[in-house]
């Protein structure tokens, strides 16, 4: 009894090598051709015109900065006491869903942010309201569930310090950040 395991061990390492082994024959050829090309230039006609020290390249650069994504704007502002989109930003919305309905890989989080004023369960409520409104409205134009994540900071995170209206506006805001 004491063997027993010993030689299923033994089957497996046998039957394991077994199975790496292969009847096939694998032969080397040397006698295969090899092509070798030159560079043509841009027409393709095979023309050297473009070699040599003055030669410019033919690479267009790519922007792949993925904060600017191409300068479309991330922040959508809201009224006091309100999670209204307004019209003014509907722009911002239809040109992030552009570029999310593009790259259906990219993820994006939605914060939703509140000024100061309230308490802190009311701003975390309202800030999440403001999130998932930008949400839906990128979802109506085409963008999937599974890109978008919304999450509220209530008052937690100010873009801007101060206790008056301007720093309050904005501070009532959403914003998209890419994952």
């Amino acid at each position: 009894m004491k063997r027993l395991p010993f030689l299923f061990a033994a089957l497996a390492i046998a039957a394991l090598a077994a199975g790496c082994s292969t009847p096939v024959k694998i032969e080397e050829k040397t006698d295969v051709p090899v092509e070798t090309r030159n560079p043509t230039a841009a027409g393709g006609a095979g023309t050297s015109a473009n070699t040599g020290a003055g030669a410019q390249s033919q690479v267009t650069t790519v922007n792949v900065d993925k904060s600017a994504a191409a300068g479309v704007p991330r922040i959508v502002y809201f009224d006091f006491d309100s999670f209204v989109i307004k019209d003014e930003f509907r722009p911002l919305i239809e040109a992030q869903a552009k570029r999310l309905t593009a790259a259906r890989i990219q993820r994006v989080t939605i914060e939703g942010h509140t000024d100061e004023r309230g308490g802190r369960e009311y701003n975390l409520a309202l800030g999440q309201k403001r999130a998932e409104a930008v949400q839906r409205s990128l979802a109506l134009l085409g963008v999937s569930d599974g890109q978008l994540e919304s999450v509220s900071f209530g008052k937690e995170r100010p873009a801007v310090q101060g206790s008056d209206e301007a720093a309050w506006a904005k501070n009532r805001r959403a914003e998209l950040k890419d994952k």
